[in-house]
């Protein structure tokens, strides 16, 4: 019950959700518990009992705080007899919600004069809020926390500012400062790193007897720049502060001479330097000297193998060199330059399973390995014989790690994967019956995950596009009605996809793609009268692309 005397009920805020939004209800609940609020602002605002000001106070959200309730329906209106508001998380499945639907009827019945606050995390505000809100003559308080809307820093300061009843714009402006105050902090700190590695490196040259301490001392702050700060630079999206830090580090290096003479930690460091500005630099889509850095870092871990050769660390490190050279020349298409780094990827990841053939890590390491060159054998090559060869050894590997540790989901989800290359290299080579039986493969290990986990949305994806391959086999081999029958699912999955998520292009474009094969096969099988306009209307749209496919059983011509 609400305490007689403040007026204020145990709770803050009571979070409404629909279980598709579980996630996002967690992130906001642990959000706003978190938050402190600003100085001058934290003196306008009572605190609940027992929690120091500033604090917003505790938020119920039923998934957590019910865990141990006797009686659901009698535990949730405790709980909202005792919250201040109400926070109604948006979407297109909170609208569909009848538990939601209640919970907004029996928050107004309990307090009417009490804020109502929405949280809109997807879909669009017709779609996305519930009727029972939207049927009134006032509209409630709406934080658009998508990306096109407020965004989630922005959003999330309505929702505080709606719960402690305090203008918006002071939020924003104690935030701002807040936020201004943290990265002058960290930027002068990152100043004072640059001074103190000059000074450092002064002194190692001018003193030899010091210099083995100051250069622990400066390695010391090198370590400093990979972890914290740098992890600090990028909540605050200041890593530009970090370039002449890098910069400063390199020189560093380079002033220690021979790169043979150094330890193996420095050069480990010096590595992993390199690997951070590379992914900086691929970050910012400049993929040409990204190259360059990798290059460099190459040279690096080729220096550590020489030095440790039976080192599986070293031999590992060296290997992930191999791959982000080959992978980021093949991204600039010159695959030719990316194939021998691929095949040494290869060599060293078979040499770790050489020394420890029941590691299932380094098993999946060379099934990746190979993998990686297939899809080069295929996409670029044009040659699916030699992808199915390489496919096939992915999967001796990828299979015993799967039977070492059948519980990582992440190995067998990749082991479907690989199921899914081997179909589509053999479905190139028209051998259907064979492709057919690997596609049957990864759809039957893509269920098991389903199952295991009915909510995750990655593996719904996966099964239909697993689906729609099988559809095709299954029409070359003449049989029109089990391929319908799979395409119409797969159809249904990226359509249901492609509506919780509308802002996705790659779940539409699937969606399209699987009508525009779904279409003219009916047609052909006398089963037009499964086509409804929203098929014909998606094919028609994929077709006006100007989209076309050398594969028999796809056609725009209808």
């Amino acid at each position: 019950m609400a305490d007689a005397a403040t007026g204020q009920g145990r709770f803050r805020a009571f979070i409404s959700y629909a279980h598709a939004d579980a996630a996002f209800a967690a992130r906001l609940q642990s959000r706003l518990e978190r938050f402190r609020l600003p100085g001058p602002v934290a003196t306008q605002v009572a605190p609940k009992s027992g929690l120091k000001p500033g604090r917003i106070g505790p938020i119920f959200r039923d998934r957590d705080d019910l865990a141990a309730a006797h009686s659901l329906t009698q535990a949730i209106r405790d709980a909202l007899q005792q919250s201040d508001a109400l926070v109604v998380v948006a979407s297109p499945a909170a609208a569909a919600s009848r538990w939601v639907t209640q919970e907004i009827e029996l928050f107004r019945s309990l307090h009417p004069d009490a804020p109502i606050l929405i949280a809109l995390a997807s879909g669009e505000p017709q779609d996305a809020i519930p009727a029972v809100l939207r049927a009134d003559d006032q509209e409630p308080l709406a934080a658009d926390f998508r990306a096109q809307g407020d965004g989630s820093k922005l959003g999330f300061l309505k929702i505080v500012a709606g719960l402690v009843h305090v203008p918006l714009d002071t939020l924003v402006q104690r935030e701002a400062q807040r936020q201004l105050r943290r990265v002058t902090i960290i930027t002068l700190v990152s100043a004072l790193l640059l001074i103190v590695m000059a000074s450092i490196t002064l002194f190692a040259m001018r003193a030899q007897a010091q210099a083995e301490r100051e250069r622990n001392e400066a390695e010391g702050l090198i370590e400093f720049m990979l972890t914290d700060l740098r992890n600090n630079l990028k909540g605050v999206g200041r890593l530009d502060v970090l370039k002449p830090v890098n910069q400063r580090a390199m020189h560093y290096y380079a002033s220690r001479g021979d790169l043979g003479r150094l330890p193996a930690d420095s050069l480990s460091r010096r590595a992993r330097i390199l690997h951070a500005m590379g992914e900086d630099e691929g970050n910012r889509g400049n993929q040409v000297a990204a190259l360059a850095l990798f290059r460099q870092a190459h040279r690096v871990t080729a220096a550590l193998l020489d030095r440790y050769p039976d080192d599986p660390d070293r031999i590992f490190a060296h290997g992930q060199s191999e791959f982000w050279v080959g992978y980021t020349a093949w991204q600039a298409k010159k695959p030719e330059e990316a194939r021998p780094y691929f095949r040494r990827y290869i060599g060293l990841s078979e040499q770790l399973v050489d020394r420890n053939p029941k590691q299932a890590d380094w098993l999946m390491e060379a099934g990746y390995a190979h993998s990686n060159l297939g899809v080069l054998e295929l996409q670029t090559d044009k040659r699916p014989d030699l992808a199915y060869n390489s496919f096939l050894r992915a999967k001796g590997y990828e299979k015993r790690a799967v039977a070492i540790a059948p519980d990582n989901v992440q190995f067998l989800a990749d082991y479907a994967d690989n199921s899914g290359w081997l179909a589509e290299a053999a479905l190139q080579q028209d051998m259907l019956r064979v492709a057919r039986q690997h596609r049957m493969e990864e759809m039957a290990i893509i269920e098991q995950l389903r199952n295991a986990d009915p909510a995750n949305a990655v593996y719904r994806r996966e099964l239909a596009t697993a689906r729609t391959g099988l559809a095709r086999i299954e029409a070359r081999l003449g049989a029109a009605s089990e391929a319908i029958a799979h395409m119409r699912a797969a159809h249904a999955d990226f359509s249901a996809l492609a509506k919780f998520d509308p802002s996705n292009v790659d779940l539409r474009e699937r969606r399209n793609i699987v009508a525009a094969l779904l279409r003219p096969l009916a047609q052909r099988h006398g089963q037009a009268a499964l086509l409804d306009q929203n098929i014909l209307q998606q094919a028609q749209s994929y077709c006006q692309t100007g989209a076309t496919r050398a594969s028999p059983e796809f056609s725009c011509a209808n």
